[in-house]
């Protein structure tokens, strides 16, 4: 895994912490070291871990994502045209492989769980809870796991990363308006699974 053959070769990248990601990541194009890839690592792994870690569910899965999304990263950074900030490129990066992978092991796969089981709630459950209806924000979280990659995605995107309309937009390379419709059909699915599941209506 890309961190691993940076420790097993002792690289330890140069005192660039000053710079910006963009100057980073030119000296990596220039140089083709490694090594400074690391100074990019440092920045955003803990960030691309959680992103991962809300597809597959696993601390091992998601660090394993994480360490071949930076491996990704590094072979494509001649494809980063500064059009975007560096992070939201790199959140694209995150989202597309990990829906690919989601596709490849679980596509649409219903998870059932009990009310009891649920995680410590997030303020951004609670917001989104509060935006689709008042739904019972204990439910939430398995309702996102019955719903598409796409969809849950984009909620996420919307509620937990606190994206505008333009970031994603950017990031999906698609119109304001697909944006929106895509945000409001995500939200009527939500809801309408709510009603079937639980019997209650929003």
């Amino acid at each position: 895994m890309f961190y691993y053959l940076l420790l097993a070769f002792n690289l330890k990248p140069k005192s660039l912490k000053h710079l910006s990601d963009e100057e980073v990541i030119e000296r990596i194009i220039n140089t083709q070291e490694v090594a400074l890839v690391e100074v990019l690592y440092e920045r955003y792994a803990d960030k691309v871990f959680r992103k991962c870690l809300s597809f597959v569910k696993d601390d091992a899965a998601a660090e394993d994502l994480t360490h071949d999304i930076f491996m990704k990263l590094y072979m494509n950074l001649g494809a980063f045209k500064h059009k975007s900030k560096f992070s939201t490129w790199l959140y694209s990066i995150t989202y597309n492989f990990c829906v690919d992978h989601s596709r490849k092991k679980q596509k649409n796969r219903w998870v059932e769980m009990d009310d009891q089981d649920s995680p410590e709630i997030k303020d951004w459950e609670i917001e989104t809870a509060e935006d689709l209806g008042y739904i019972a924000v204990e439910r939430l979280g398995h309702l996102l796991e019955k719903v598409k990659i796409e969809e849950k995605m984009i909620l996420l995107m919307k509620y937990r990363d606190d994206m505008t309309i333009k970031d994603i937009q950017e990031l999906l390379n698609i119109t304001e308006s697909a944006v929106k419709m895509r945000l409001k059909r995500a939200k009527e699915k939500i809801q309408t699974l709510y009603q079937v599941q639980y019997n209650e209506h929003i």
